[in-house]
Protein backbone atom coordinates (compact mmCIF):
# COMPACT_ATOMS: atom_id res chain seq x y z
CA UNK A 1 0.00 0.00 0.00
CA UNK A 2 1.07 3.59 -0.60
CA UNK A 3 2.28 5.39 2.50
CA UNK A 4 0.81 8.76 3.40
CA UNK A 5 1.93 11.24 6.05
CA UNK A 6 -0.69 13.02 8.14
CA UNK A 7 0.02 15.80 10.64
CA UNK A 8 -2.46 16.67 13.39
CA UNK A 9 -2.51 19.69 15.69
CA UNK A 10 -4.26 18.55 18.86
CA UNK A 11 -5.08 19.69 22.33
CA UNK A 12 -2.31 18.62 24.71
CA UNK A 13 -4.41 16.45 27.03
CA UNK A 14 -4.38 12.76 28.05
CA UNK A 15 -6.16 10.37 25.68
CA UNK A 16 -5.65 12.27 22.42
CA UNK A 17 -3.26 9.69 20.94
CA UNK A 18 -5.70 6.91 21.92
CA UNK A 19 -8.63 8.67 20.23
CA UNK A 20 -6.69 9.40 17.05
CA UNK A 21 -5.19 5.90 16.72
CA UNK A 22 -8.64 4.37 17.30
CA UNK A 23 -10.06 6.32 14.35
CA UNK A 24 -7.13 5.26 12.16
CA UNK A 25 -7.67 1.60 13.11
CA UNK A 26 -11.43 1.88 12.48
CA UNK A 27 -10.66 2.92 8.88
CA UNK A 28 -8.47 -0.14 8.36
CA UNK A 29 -5.26 1.92 8.09
CA UNK A 30 -1.94 0.76 9.55
CA UNK A 31 0.43 3.11 11.39
CA UNK A 32 4.01 2.47 10.24
CA UNK A 33 5.67 5.46 11.90
CA UNK A 34 4.66 8.15 14.37
CA UNK A 35 6.20 10.96 16.39
CA UNK A 36 4.68 13.47 18.77
CA UNK A 37 5.96 16.70 20.27
CA UNK A 38 4.73 20.02 21.61
CA UNK A 39 4.50 22.55 18.78
CA UNK A 40 6.34 25.87 18.75
CA UNK A 41 4.57 27.01 15.58
CA UNK A 42 2.93 30.42 15.68
CA UNK A 43 -0.74 29.99 16.49
CA UNK A 44 -0.26 26.43 17.79
CA UNK A 45 2.33 27.01 20.54
CA UNK A 46 1.83 24.57 23.41
CA UNK A 47 -0.40 22.22 21.43
CA UNK A 48 0.52 18.67 20.46
CA UNK A 49 1.73 17.99 16.92
CA UNK A 50 1.34 14.32 15.97
CA UNK A 51 2.91 13.03 12.78
CA UNK A 52 1.68 9.71 11.38
CA UNK A 53 2.88 7.75 8.38
CA UNK A 54 0.17 5.27 7.50
CA UNK A 55 -0.75 2.64 4.94
CA UNK A 56 -4.38 2.70 3.88
CA UNK A 57 -6.83 3.11 1.04
CA UNK A 58 -9.54 5.68 1.79
CA UNK A 59 -7.35 8.48 3.12
CA UNK A 60 -9.86 11.27 2.43
CA UNK A 61 -12.51 9.56 4.56
CA UNK A 62 -9.94 9.01 7.32
CA UNK A 63 -8.93 12.67 7.33
CA UNK A 64 -12.58 13.78 7.58
CA UNK A 65 -13.09 11.47 10.57
CA UNK A 66 -9.95 12.78 12.26
CA UNK A 67 -11.24 16.33 11.88
CA UNK A 68 -14.41 15.31 13.74
CA UNK A 69 -12.44 14.50 16.92
CA UNK A 70 -13.15 17.36 19.39
CA UNK A 71 -9.52 17.63 20.56
CA UNK A 72 -8.13 17.88 16.99
CA UNK A 73 -7.70 21.42 15.66
CA UNK A 74 -6.13 20.78 12.27
CA UNK A 75 -5.30 17.85 9.95
CA UNK A 76 -2.99 18.08 6.94
CA UNK A 77 -1.59 15.53 4.47
CA UNK A 78 2.06 15.46 3.34
CA UNK A 79 4.73 13.35 1.67
CA UNK A 80 6.46 10.89 4.01
CA UNK A 81 9.88 11.63 5.50
CA UNK A 82 11.30 8.88 3.30
CA UNK A 83 9.95 10.64 0.21
CA UNK A 84 11.38 13.99 1.34
CA UNK A 85 14.62 13.17 3.16
CA UNK A 86 15.27 9.60 2.00
CA UNK A 87 17.95 7.38 3.54
CA UNK A 88 20.13 8.83 6.28
CA UNK A 89 23.90 8.76 6.66
CA UNK A 90 24.79 9.31 10.34
CA UNK A 91 28.23 10.75 11.17
CA UNK A 92 29.41 10.82 14.80
CA UNK A 93 32.74 11.84 16.29
CA UNK A 94 35.15 14.75 16.66
CA UNK A 95 34.36 18.09 15.05
CA UNK A 96 37.20 18.34 12.53
CA UNK A 97 36.84 14.74 11.34
CA UNK A 98 33.03 14.91 11.28
CA UNK A 99 33.11 17.99 9.06
CA UNK A 100 35.39 16.28 6.54
CA UNK A 101 33.31 13.09 6.46
CA UNK A 102 30.22 15.24 5.97
CA UNK A 103 31.95 17.04 3.10
CA UNK A 104 32.53 13.77 1.27
CA UNK A 105 29.06 12.42 2.06
CA UNK A 106 27.22 15.59 1.02
CA UNK A 107 29.18 15.92 -2.21
CA UNK A 108 28.47 12.29 -3.13
CA UNK A 109 24.81 12.51 -2.07
CA UNK A 110 24.39 15.52 -4.34
CA UNK A 111 25.49 13.45 -7.34
CA UNK A 112 22.87 10.79 -6.62
CA UNK A 113 20.09 13.14 -5.54
CA UNK A 114 20.37 15.07 -8.79
CA UNK A 115 19.49 11.81 -10.52
CA UNK A 116 16.41 11.26 -8.37
CA UNK A 117 17.75 9.59 -5.20
CA UNK A 118 16.98 10.93 -1.74
CA UNK A 119 19.93 10.67 0.67
CA UNK A 120 20.42 12.99 3.65
CA UNK A 121 23.42 13.44 5.94
CA UNK A 122 23.11 13.93 9.73
CA UNK A 123 26.15 14.81 11.86
CA UNK A 124 26.94 15.50 15.50
CA UNK A 125 30.41 16.28 16.92
CA UNK A 126 30.79 14.65 20.32
CA UNK A 127 33.48 13.93 22.89
CA UNK A 128 33.68 11.32 25.63
CA UNK A 129 33.32 7.54 25.51
CA UNK A 130 29.92 7.37 27.21
CA UNK A 131 28.47 10.20 25.14
CA UNK A 132 29.56 8.67 21.84
CA UNK A 133 28.47 5.18 22.92
CA UNK A 134 25.00 6.50 23.74
CA UNK A 135 24.80 8.15 20.31
CA UNK A 136 25.87 4.96 18.53
CA UNK A 137 23.29 2.95 20.48
CA UNK A 138 20.59 5.42 19.41
CA UNK A 139 21.32 4.97 15.70
CA UNK A 140 19.33 1.73 15.56
CA UNK A 141 16.33 3.66 16.92
CA UNK A 142 16.75 6.56 14.49
CA UNK A 143 14.16 6.70 11.72
CA UNK A 144 15.60 5.89 8.25
CA UNK A 145 19.19 5.52 9.53
CA UNK A 146 20.99 3.46 6.88
CA UNK A 147 24.70 3.64 7.72
CA UNK A 148 27.01 5.05 10.42
CA UNK A 149 30.42 6.66 10.01
CA UNK A 150 32.55 7.06 13.15
CA UNK A 151 35.01 9.92 12.76
CA UNK A 152 37.62 10.46 15.44
CA UNK A 153 41.19 9.78 16.52
CA UNK A 154 40.52 7.40 19.45
CA UNK A 155 37.44 5.25 20.11
CA UNK A 156 37.04 2.00 22.00
CA UNK A 157 35.50 0.48 25.12
CA UNK A 158 31.73 0.92 25.27
CA UNK A 159 31.73 2.49 21.81
CA UNK A 160 33.08 -0.75 20.33
CA UNK A 161 30.40 -2.76 22.11
CA UNK A 162 27.68 -0.53 20.69
CA UNK A 163 29.21 -0.74 17.20
CA UNK A 164 29.06 -4.52 17.42
CA UNK A 165 25.41 -4.42 18.48
CA UNK A 166 24.57 -1.96 15.71
CA UNK A 167 26.10 -4.20 13.06
CA UNK A 168 24.14 -7.13 14.47
CA UNK A 169 21.01 -5.03 13.94
CA UNK A 170 21.91 -4.77 10.26
CA UNK A 171 23.31 -1.22 10.08
CA UNK A 172 26.80 -1.10 8.53
CA UNK A 173 29.56 0.94 10.19
CA UNK A 174 32.52 2.72 8.60
CA UNK A 175 35.35 3.87 10.88
CA UNK A 176 38.18 6.25 10.23
CA UNK A 177 41.62 4.72 10.73
CA UNK A 178 42.04 5.62 14.40
CA UNK A 179 43.49 4.35 17.66
CA UNK A 180 41.33 2.08 19.81
CA UNK A 181 39.23 -1.00 19.14
CA UNK A 182 36.44 0.58 17.06
CA UNK A 183 38.20 -0.04 13.71
CA UNK A 184 38.39 -3.76 14.53
CA UNK A 185 34.61 -3.88 15.08
CA UNK A 186 33.68 -1.88 11.96
CA UNK A 187 32.77 -3.15 8.50
CA UNK A 188 35.25 -0.89 6.75
CA UNK A 189 38.18 1.29 7.86
CA UNK A 190 39.10 4.32 5.76
CA UNK A 191 41.98 6.72 6.39
CA UNK A 192 40.67 9.64 4.34
CA UNK A 193 37.57 11.16 6.01
CA UNK A 194 36.27 12.58 2.73
CA UNK A 195 36.53 9.15 1.13
CA UNK A 196 34.78 7.59 4.15
CA UNK A 197 31.78 9.86 3.60
CA UNK A 198 31.83 9.09 -0.11
CA UNK A 199 31.88 5.32 0.53
CA UNK A 200 28.97 5.61 2.98
CA UNK A 201 26.72 7.26 0.40
CA UNK A 202 27.83 4.93 -2.39
CA UNK A 203 26.88 1.91 -0.28
CA UNK A 204 23.29 3.02 0.34
CA UNK A 205 22.65 4.61 -3.08
CA UNK A 206 20.43 2.57 -5.35
CA UNK A 207 22.35 3.50 -8.49
CA UNK A 208 25.91 2.93 -7.20
CA UNK A 209 27.97 -0.22 -7.82
CA UNK A 210 29.57 -0.39 -4.37
CA UNK A 211 28.87 -2.88 -1.58
CA UNK A 212 30.68 -2.60 1.76
CA UNK A 213 29.86 -6.20 2.61
CA UNK A 214 31.91 -7.46 -0.35
CA UNK A 215 35.06 -5.85 1.07
CA UNK A 216 34.19 -6.16 4.79
CA UNK A 217 37.25 -5.96 7.04
CA UNK A 218 39.41 -4.11 4.53
CA UNK A 219 41.40 -0.97 5.34
CA UNK A 220 41.97 1.82 2.86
Amino acid sequence: MKRTAIDLICENVPGVLRDVSTVIADHGANIVYTQQFISELRGYKGRALIHFEIEGEDIESLINSLRDIPTVFDVSMHHTFEDIWGKRVIVIGGGAQVSQVALGAISEADRHNIRGEKISVDTIPLTGEDTIADAVEAVSRTHRASILVLAGSLMGGMISKEVKRLREDGIPVISLNMAGSVPDESDLVVSDPIQAGTFAVMHIANDAMFDIFRIRGRRF
